[in-house]
């Protein structure tokens, strides 16, 4: 049987609509010390090309170091799992990396059901697109927040098989340590015993390599950090001058993360009409607006499994430092 094409599309959220949403939001974080602003913010559609363009930057080694694991062990993943009928991606993007591990299943008589879970329909797009020449699959979009769409997929009725989730892209270093152990958990719960988990994560390596892949010599990653000022001025009607704030990156050694900051170039006064809120920065003050942790590889596998998974596999990319890991549900 071949099937190609098949895409539904699932909305799920909160009852608030995405600027009122994103008003909050942004009123909130700008009120705390240090001011923050949520790192899901910075991919709209112009930080999500910016951020394509940073993996496509030499001194950003982690899709690179990705892509080659997933190349080398795709068909490792599938033996170890047998038959697996769903495959649930959280954080496509533009479904390269999920599109190669698909296509290096076994041949066999069941239709794959593939779900992408993310808030970004362009992403969602973009990776439906990429999948959609593929037979023998459905694909079902959830355009919802990571928890969110979870949750949906776990009220879905199962056609047997293994479910086989994939987090990959480091995207686990967003989130800090508790959070991450958090995460994984409401991960392990939409899933069943021999369910599995693939996990990519960026490792610890020289300050000089981090400082190089989050503050580039082109200036993409400064450009997409402040395209975060870019998109507030935009949807909610900021008057950022965003010329008054550098880009910063900072490795925090004692946390094991990079950080990203906007920092004020000088004391001056700003509003947001749709937060409804005024701001006086100071001179060198800084806007926490995203965390990136690396790991050692044995807390990888620690961290997940205290999720409720035991580790099957675990590939390291020595020369970016970058580990892939196989997990199962316990």
């Amino acid at each position: 049987m071949s099937v190609r094409g098949r895409i539904a599309h699932s909305v799920a959220g909160t009852n608030l609509d995405a600027t009122t949403e994103f008003a909050n939001d942004v009123r909130y974080y700008l009120g705390l010390a240090p001011r923050q602003l949520p790192s899901r913010y910075l991919y709209d559609t112009l930080g999500s090309a910016l951020f394509d363009a940073i993996c496509e930057l030499p001194w950003y080694a982690i899709p690179r170091a990705e892509a080659r694991l997933l190349e080398d062990h795709r068909e490792d993943v599938f033996r170890a799992l047998g038959r697996v009928t769903r495959v649930v991606e959280l954080g496509p993007g533009r479904g390269e990396k999920l599109r190669a591990v698909v296509e290096a299943r076994p041949p066999q008589a069941d239709i794959l059901a593939i779900h992408l879970i993310d808030v970004s329909r362009a992403a969602l797009t973009a990776s439906a697109r990429a999948l959609g020449e593929l037979e023998d699959i459905g694909i079902v979009a959830h355009e919802a927040p990571y928890e969110v769409g979870l949750e949906e997929l776990g009220r879905k009725p199962r056609a047997g098989g293994v479910t086989l989730a994939l987090f990959l892209g480091s995207n686990i270093g967003n989130f800090d340590r508790p959070g991450a152990e958090a995460f994984l958990r409401t991960m392990r719960a939409a899933l069943v015993p021999g369910d599995a988990l693939l996990l990519g994560a960026d490792l610890v390596k020289s300050e000089r390599d981090l400082l190089l892949a989050y503050d580039d010599p082109l200036g993409v990653t400064a450009a997409f950090n402040r395209n975060l000022l870019v998109r507030i001025n935009r949807e909610l009607g900021g008057h950022f001058n965003i010329d008054a704030f550098d880009h910063r990156a900072v490795w925090n050694a004692p946390e094991s993360r990079m950080e990203m900051h906007l920092v004020a170039r000088s004391s001056h006064h700003v509003r947001i009409d749709a937060a409804d809120l005024e701001i006086e920065f100071s001179h060198g003050e800084p806007i926490w607006t995203e965390s990136s942790y690396k790991y050692q590889a044995v807390e990888v596998v620690e961290l997940v499994e205290r999720a409720g998974f035991q580790c099957l596999a675990q590939w390291i990319e020595t020369s970016a430092s970058f580990a892939l890991s196989l997990f199962q549900a316990k």
